[in-house]
C-alpha cells in the first residue's frame, strides 16, 4: 500500500483506525511532499512517519520547482488546467509525479536512512548500507521484510521538473597550486551510463593542498566512472594568472559505495 502525501488536516495525530498506518497492509510505503504545518503554511500532507518506509524527498516540505512565479507555473507545459492545479497544490501533487517517474527509473529515487534532512544534507548518511537503500515509489516493495525499526525515515533529493530522478555521489577534491586564490571549483562526471552537467564543489577561498568534499545529486546514473572534468574560475581577471589544479579527485557512488 503506497501513501502519496496522505492528508494532514483532520488525520494527523488521530488514532490508527482513522488514518493511514503500517497495520493497514503487509507493506506500507509513504511519500511525504507537503508536510509543513497547515497553519500558516497550508501544508496538505502529514509529517509523521506512519508506514514501514517513510520517504521525505527534499525534506518533505518544499519541493524544487514549486516556488516558480504564478504566471510561469500556470502557463505550464502540460496545459493551463494542470498548471493552475499545480500552483494551488504543487507540493502536494508532486507525490504522484515522483511515483509515476519511479516506474520509468527502477534504479532511481534511492532513499537514505537518516536522523533528519539537515543531517542528510550536511553529513550525508552516505553511502547506502550493505543491504542497500530502498527506492521511493513503485519499487519500494523490493525492500519488504528488510526493515527492523518501528519507523524508517528516508531522505533524498529530486529534480525541479520531469524527469525527477537524481543519483547521489560524494566528490572529494584535493587542490594543487602555489598560493590560495578566491573562486570556485566545478566538477563534471563522465561514465558508462552517461555524463553530468557541471556541479559546484566549493566556492570562496581555494587553498592548495586542502581537501574539499561535496555531495552531487546527478541527473543521470553515470555507472562506471570513465572521466572527471575539473574546472576552476577565479571570478575576475587576475594579472598574475594564478594556476590551480587537482592532485586527486575521488568519486563515491551512494548506491554501492
Amino acid at each position: 500500500l503506497s501513501g502519496l502525501d496522505p492528508a494532514q488536516p483532520y488525520f494527523q495525530s488521530t488514532p490508527i483506525e482513522v488514518r493511514l498506518d503500517k497495520s493497514d497492509a503487509e507493506f506500507v510505503d509513504v511519500i511525504h511532499t507537503d508536510s509543513a504545518p497547515t497553519i500558516p503554511n497550508l501544508g496538505f500532507g502529514m509529517s509523521t512517519a506512519v508506514g514501514h518506509l517513510d520517504f521525505y524527498p527534499n525534506g518533505g516540505k518544499q519541493m524544487p520547482g514549486c516556488g516558480k512565479n504564478p504566471v510561469s507555473q500556470i502557463v505550464d507545459l502540460d496545459g493551463i488546467w494542470e498548471g493552475t492545479r499545480d500552483f494551488v497544490a504543487c507540493n502536494h501533487l508532486r507525490s504522484y509525479k515522483y511515483y509515476s517517474d519511479s516506474i520509468i527509473y527502477p534504479d532511481g529515487f534511492l532513499g537514505y536512512s537518516c536522523a533528519s534532512y539537515d543531517v542528510f544534507e550536511t553529513q550525508g548518511c552516505f553511502p547506502c548500507p550493505r543491504d542497500g537503500c530502498p527506492n521511493m515509489g513503485h519499487f519500494a516493495d523490493k525492500f519488504k521484510g528488510k526493515t527492523q525499526n518501528d519507523f524508517v525515515k528516508l531522505y533524498l533529493n529530486t529534480g525541479e521538473a520531469k524527469d525527477f530522478a537524481l543519483w547521489r555521489y560524494k566528490v572529494t577534491v584535493t587542490l594543487s597550486g602555489k598560493r590560495k586564490v578566491k573562486g570556485y571549483v566545478n566538477i563534471a562526471l563522465y561514465g558508462s551510463g552517461g555524463n553530468t552537467r557541471q556541479h559546484q564543489i566549493v566556492t570562496g577561498t581555494l587553498q592548495p593542498d586542502n581537501t574539499y568534499t561535496s555531495f552531487i545529486d546527478a541527473e543521470v546514473n553515470i555507472g562506471t566512472v570513465t572521466k572527471v572534468k575539473f574546472l576552476w574560475n577565479n571570478n575576475w581577471l587576475n594579472p598574475t594568472f594564478p594556476k590551480l589544479g587537482a592532485t586527486t579527485i575521488t568519486v563515491q557512488s551512494g548506491e554501492n559505495g
